[in-house]
């Protein structure tokens, strides 16, 4: 009898475990990324065959997935597939969690509701190309040249090429009367040779982002052709040349050197065309576009009506066609000094996230404010995620400033859980290993909880009824106890 006592008395025990453990579960059913718990009986021990009742043998965390829903909230995120986010406190000690319901603090890093400060791989600045000494975009860059995002390494190093320039429409100006037949240029064709650069320059990044290659530089290309003087006389001669398609005349003018200084002049008007000639006749024409080929072809010198025979002769060093990274950087320094010679300012700044071999990599916290990175003035922009790398989107350019890493363990049953959506890692657990191609992390969505409302309120009442039935033999065996008394009577 009193074994029946004691073993109605245990499972009075388990069976109010397991209604608090299931009231849990209900109770977390709207927590975001929640994971119902799992508990499990065992009988105990016996003697002569018979069983002294049931224990709590585990109560496990199911991390079955939860089902995911779109928010649209800016900074949500949910992983998709095995892992946890990694988060810090008020301590060194790294934490995990699941809950993807990030926001930007006024500190300007990405924190959970509760402070814990989203922990990933910061973006580093590798590349500046400035006019001066300045390094942040400010608001006198108004300009917008170009931005592109190249990945390498199978999308493990990520990095965003941003490109402005100060307002050379406003600040350019015609040369020096004393530069004419010397590359000499108006404010337009100024202003039309760093339009022609720049969709220059946005189309060979658009081809390097497709193609990450080193390659090789390009080159200008170089005519030279050596007009005779002494053919130019008078007013009835001019001198005529087809470059790209476009003829260029010039009427002759006080001197040979004369006319040809302006000849040279009228060349250089064209769009992404440089001229010079020297006091002997020798002109050069240069194309400012590195890689491009331009067709010189039909130079004369014209007496009246007829043309001086033979022509001047025309000899080019083609340009090198280049590729890769190094042809953008060749027409991005051409672009660069088009802009000075506008009296403009150019800057680029690349980032890169660099998220290979992460077992080298030191995690920390990710700052989403932009004046704080130190690449713009203004502080704000538009978050994006692609893949748990974060980028911040003003205007027209995107920068890349860090990347989500995640962590799976061996063993996901042996995390303490924490409260608050968090776990930590026990020696059950064992230790944080980076997750790599265990997960995809989704944008603007939220995992929700896994514990099912229905299946728990049916486990409550088959509890419900376990605890009765468990009250019930303890009852009983209390009834033979008093019978067993009464006989001594």
């Amino acid at each position: 009898m009193m074994d029946a006592l004691y073993s109605g008395i245990t499972g009075l025990n388990g069976f109010q475990t397991a209604l608090n453990t299931e009231s849990n579960n209900i109770a977390n059913v709207n927590t975001i990324a929640f994971k119902s718990d799992n508990i499990s009986f065992a009988d105990q021990m016996y003697q002569s065959a018979i069983g002294k009742g049931v224990s709590v043998s585990t109560i496990n965390k199911d991390f079955i997935q939860g089902n995911l829903k779109v928010t649209n909230g800016s900074y949500d995120m949910a992983i998709e597939g095995k892992g946890f986010f990694m988060v810090k406190g008020n301590t060194e000690e790294v934490q995990y969690t699941r809950a993807g319901n990030f926001h930007m603090a006024e500190d300007g890093t990405l924190k959970l509701p509760n402070g814990y400060q989203v922990q990933g791989i910061p973006a580093q600045s590798t590349a500046i190309l400035s006019s001066d000494a300045n390094s942040v975009f400010t608001n006198l860059y108004s300009k917008f040249l170009g931005s592109q995002i190249v990945k390498t390494q199978n999308g493990d190093i990520v990095e965003t090429i941003n490109s402005k320039a100060t307002d050379y429409s406003t600040s350019a100006k015609d040369d020096a009367d004393s530069l004419k037949g010397n590359n000499y240029k108006t404010r337009e064709s100024k202003i039309n040779d760093i339009e022609a650069l720049s969709t220059a320059y946005k189309n060979e990044l658009t081809v390097y982002s497709t193609y990450p290659t080193d390659g090789v530089a390009a080159t200008q290309q170089v005519s030279t052709i050596p007009f005779d003087m002494s053919k130019l006389n008078n007013s009835l001669d001019s001198l005529e040349i087809t470059i790209g398609g476009n003829t260029y005349k010039q009427q002759f003018e006080t001197s040979a050197l004369q006319t040809l200084q302006n000849f040279a002049d009228t060349i250089s008007k064209g769009t992404g065309l440089e001229a010079s000639v020297d006091s002997t006749g020798n002109m050069t024409v240069t194309s400012l576009i590195p890689g491009s080929e331009v067709i010189v072809s039909d130079a004369n010198i014209i007496n009246g009506a007829t043309s001086v025979y033979p022509p001047p002769s025309i000899n080019t060093t083609a340009a090198a066609t280049g590729s890769g990274r190094a042809k953008v950087e060749s027409i991005e320094l051409a672009l660069k000094s088009a802009i000075e010679k506008a009296d403009g300012k150019y800057l680029k700044l690349s980032t890169v996230v660099d998220a290979s071999d992460l077992a080298t990599k030191t995690t920390s916290e990710l700052q989403m404010k932009l004046d704080t990175l130190k690449i713009s003035e203004s502080p704000f922009g538009t978050a994006e995620f692609d893949n748990g790398v974060m980028y911040l989107k003003q205007g027209d350019n995107r920068f890349a400033v860090g990347k989500i890493v995640t962590a799976v363990f061996s063993n996901e049953l042996g995390l303490e859980p924490q409260g608050g959506n968090l776990y930590s890692a026990t020696v059950a657990s064992g230790n944080m290993i980076f997750a790599t191609t265990e997960n995809k992390l989704l944008s603007k969505t939220l995992e929700l909880s896994n514990s099912e409302l229905s299946e728990g309120l049916v486990n409550l009442m088959v509890f419900q009824r376990a605890f009765e039935a468990n009250s019930k033999s303890v009852t009983t065996s209390d009834e033979f106890l008093k019978t067993a008394l009464a006989l001594k009577k």
